[in-house]
């Protein structure tokens, strides 16, 4: 609807909008304005106070012969209005979700448009280091769930006039703000164009999963494949240097999580660690990553496999061989200690911090000392679980972790199936799913090494010192 000079019309619809009889926290304001009516609206809570009371004290000196001087909306806001982030709209949808957004929402008699003043703060939670990504070197801060927060952490980091910030909106009911971070001079225009129409095109009522729900939307298909199409970070450092080599950042109100578009697998390789330390030794801890993580994936496997044809164990790997056969199928060991693994995370994301460290004892020595001497577990399949549970905790990707998780199971049951062959058969189709995975720009997955790049490559695998330079 459009407001109209009614002052009466345009309040009596406003309140109908915000429901004013029913909502506390969303009070009217009535004030008198140099003789004119005028009224307040505003969600209590997200209003500085402070300001709103200095800037109503001036309001309130304002004689009728001033007032009378001023015909519109516009030429009242030049006049009296001394606050930077001021704005006019003479549409109600606008208003109403400018004050649910907490702006303060002015109207005036005789005016046909209301005066919009960004007046607004935010619960705000502290922008400390984030618990899943730490670094030895380098700053200590985190996004937090404020949207304008982190992008004011973003500009801090990068003071260029072509860092643009575009801001949308999705969701009919939430209207969750989306800012969309670039270079744009960098940033690939034809992907810039397909993220806004996909986010324009978001049809619900709400984003109740916050960036994993836009993440989705994102990239509807090959859902099923387990390898991560998109990669999230709340480090603001890691999120510059991502912007400044050409990729799309897409931060949602209300996450603390930043997407990075368009991400392949090599990107999950990189740590923000290995920038903070001299070229060797990050690319050390980079290589000693990979091959945690890619050890994390086929180690259970390959002693399964040993284990079902102890011929093929090499004379100088005979220890690897059990002494005794198991009284519980080693398969079914190595599934079963998958899921408590799995179930001990779940147990410590719900233990209250004093009573971490009594959760952990009780788990070790019931899942471990106790489990064993029953005779449900080998120590051998005990050995080899926990270096894979370490293992998983060297790449900061929960979504890459739970990929490769996933993969290790496929690979065993294979075995358990077809032996040798299964083995062959699940590494074929691993390597499958990442050929056919797709990035959102829909470019394959495994660049730079498909399509073969040797510059790209030595980066992403090495840390260089053209690393250091471009982050």
């Amino acid at each position: 609807m459009q407001l109209t000079q009614n002052f009466n019309q345009n309040i009596q619809y406003l309140d109908q909008c915000f429901h004013i009889d029913k909502n506390f926290d969303l009070p009217r304001r009535n004030i008198v304005l140099g003789g004119k009516r005028a009224a307040f609206y505003f969600v209590d809570g997200f209003l500085k106070d402070e300001v709103f009371e200095k800037m109503l004290e001036f309001l309130l000196k304002i004689t009728p012969e001033q007032m009378a001087e001023t015909v519109d909306a516009d030429a009242f806001s030049k006049k009296f209005i001394s606050y930077a982030e001021a704005e006019l709209s003479g549409e109600s949808e606008r208003v109403v979700t400018a004050v649910l957004s907490g702006m303060l929402a002015l109207a005036v008699e005789g005016y046909a448009q209301v005066i919009l003043l960004d007046l607004r703060t935010y619960p705000l939670r502290s922008i400390a280091e984030p618990e899943d990504d730490h670094v030895l070197r380098g700053p200590r801060d985190g996004f937090c769930e404020t949207l304008v927060f982190n992008t004011a952490l973003l500009r801090r980091r990068i003071r260029d006039a072509k860092l643009c910030v575009e801001l949308q909106t999705a969701g009919k009911r939430s209207k969750t703000d989306i800012a969309i971070c670039y270079l744009s001079d960098l940033a690939d225009q034809k992907l810039l164009r397909e993220i806004k129409q996909r986010i324009a095109a978001i049809d619900l009522n709400a984003l109740p999963l916050s960036q994993q729900s836009l993440a989705e939307q994102l990239h509807k298909k090959g859902m099923w494949n387990p390898f991560p199409k998109i990669k999230f970070t709340e480090r603001p450092d890691t999120a510059a240097a991502s912007v400044l080599e050409g990729r799309i950042l897409v931060m949602v109100d209300n996450s603390p999580s930043v997407l990075i578009l368009p991400t392949t697998i090599f990107d999950f390789a990189q740590e923000a660690n290995d920038f903070y330390f001299p070229p060797l030794i990050g690319t050390y801890l980079r290589v000693v990553r990979l091959a945690v993580f890619l050890l994390s994936l086929v180690l259970t496997p390959i002693w399964y496999l040993l284990v079902k044809n102890p011929q093929m164990i090499p004379p100088g790997l005979s220890f690897l061989a059990l002494e005794e056969p198991p009284q519980v199928p080693v398969f079914v060991q190595l599934l079963l200690v998958e899921l408590i693994v799995d179930g001990l995370k779940l147990a410590a994301l719900n233990t209250p911090t004093m009573l971490a460290s009594s959760f952990s004892v009780v788990g070790a020595l019931i899942l471990g000392q106790f489990a064993v001497e029953v005779g449900v577990l080998s120590a051998d399949v005990i050995l080899f679980m926990a270096f894979v549970a370490i293992a998983n905790f060297t790449q900061p990707s929960f979504e890459l972790g739970y990929a490769f998780k996933l993969l290790r199971l496929f690979l065993l049951t294979l075995i358990a199936l077809f032996d040798v062959w299964g083995f062959w058969l699940g590494l074929a189709g691993i390597f499958v799913l990442l050929l056919t995975n797709k990035t959102v720009s829909k470019t394959s997955y495994l660049y730079p090494l498909i399509p073969f790049n040797g510059r790209k490559l030595k980066d992403a695998l090495l840390r260089t010192k053209a690393d250091a330079k471009n982050n």
